[in-house]
């Protein structure tokens, strides 16, 4: 007999550890069912990557990122809970309305304002190195992936992303198609040397050029990053440029000299980590990225924002998905220098190869994936 009571007490117990974990004495209005499987494995410290996609720890970093100290609702922690879960299932109210016992109204608020709560940490986490040594920590990191000290100075790579959404009705919703027949939103991204977004711009239909997608960003606009005598890594779909962004981009093909070629592998080697960034965050959100996005359009780039501050979060406490598959290398359009006026960045490259073919590779003193 005893048994039939003890699912009550242990909702009980579980009640006011929520409510002792939000600093209250006395219970919120609204009560909950905490015997639910998803928050019954939340509050009984089982793993809740499989759930939510973050570990205990990065969640706690998130919690405490946030720190929303509501004085009704359902409180902070529930309300993150039903985000994140929201971004495991592939966005669908429906399923997060039975897994939580929530009406389905209830949750389409809690997503959308929680979305637009960490969005609004994304200075916090998604920013350019802070110090010198944090600047030199990011070159050293690419010269090592490059495997050649010629790359010293790279401190980014940068590259888009082309997310599925379900487009708008309309003649608007063709701009949203993009060159492989898909409608998208592009992310655009930089990474640092261990695949952690320093830059992110999102929001432009999927018909765009990067090379447009970049002349509008605020990274080219006020030209804040990198610092003088830096450049950023990026793959032929971009210019050469050195002015106003420097932008460091292979030889085009059929790539002419040894020399270029050999700058072509060192350059693709370090370039490659925002492609592994990107793959990290579509394995860990394989619900969001891997099928077209059931909201609207004009909410997807907080949800896209949202993932890339989740993803950097887990980085930061060493909770990483390895990429489940290979990056596909698009088959870039070189016409992104006809596009921009500016100063080609073609004689720094110049010199770079110069500097590739000259001085030996770097030795392999650390593992940078």
């Amino acid at each position: 007999m005893m048994g039939m009571f003890h699912p009550r007490r242990r909702r009980r117990v579980m009640y006011l550890r929520l409510c002792q974990d939000r600093g209250q004495t006395t219970p919120l209005y609204c009560r909950i069912n905490l015997s639910v499987p998803v928050l019954d494995g939340f509050f009984n410290d089982r793993d809740t990557r499989p759930d939510f996609r973050l570990s205990r720890e990065a969640l706690r970093v998130l919690l405490d990122l946030l720190r929303s100290d509501r004085q009704h609702g359902w409180g902070s922690t529930i309300e993150t809970l039903v985000f994140l879960f929201w971004l495991e299932c592939g966005t669908s109210y429906r399923v997060v309305s039975r897994a939580f016992d929530m009406p389905r109204s209830t949750v389409h608020r809690i997503v959308h304002r929680v979305a637009e709560e960490v969005v609004a940490i994304r200075h916090q986490v998604i920013r350019f190195p802070n110090t010198p040594e944090d600047l030199e920590a990011v070159c050293r990191g690419f010269a090592g992936l490059a495997r050649h000290r010629a790359f010293l100075k790279a401190a980014g790579a940068i590259d888009g992303c082309h997310v599925r959404i379900k487009p708008p009705s309309g003649p608007d919703g063709q701009c949203y198609r993009n060159r492989k027949l898909f409608p998208s939103i592009i992310l655009q991204a930089v990474c640092d040397h261990q695949g952690r977004f320093i830059d992110t711009y999102v929001g432009w239909p999927g018909s765009v050029h990067d090379a447009r997608v970049l002349r509008y960003s605020p990274l080219y606009r006020r030209s804040m990053y990198p610092p003088p005598g830096h450049f950023i890594l990026a793959d032929g779909g971009y210019p050469c440029l050195q002015h106003p962004l420097p932008l460091i981009t292979p030889y085009k093909r059929p790539v002419q000299g040894v020399g270029a070629q050999r700058f072509n592998l060192h350059h693709s080697r370090a370039r490659s980590i925002i492609e592994r960034a990107f793959g990290m965050m579509k394995t860990r959100f394989r619900s969001i990225f891997l099928k077209a996005l059931e909201v609207h359009h004009t909410f997807v780039p907080h949800v896209i924002t949202a993932c890339a501050i989740l993803h950097n979060i887990c980085l930061g406490v060493g909770d990483i998905m390895a990429p489940e598959d290979e990056h596909e290398e698009d088959d870039v359009e070189d016409e992104g220098e006809h596009v921009l006026e500016t100063v080609s960045g073609a004689p720094w490259r110049d010199q770079l190869s110069a500097e590739v073919s000259a001085l030996e590779e770097v030795p392999i003193d650390h593992d940078y994936w």
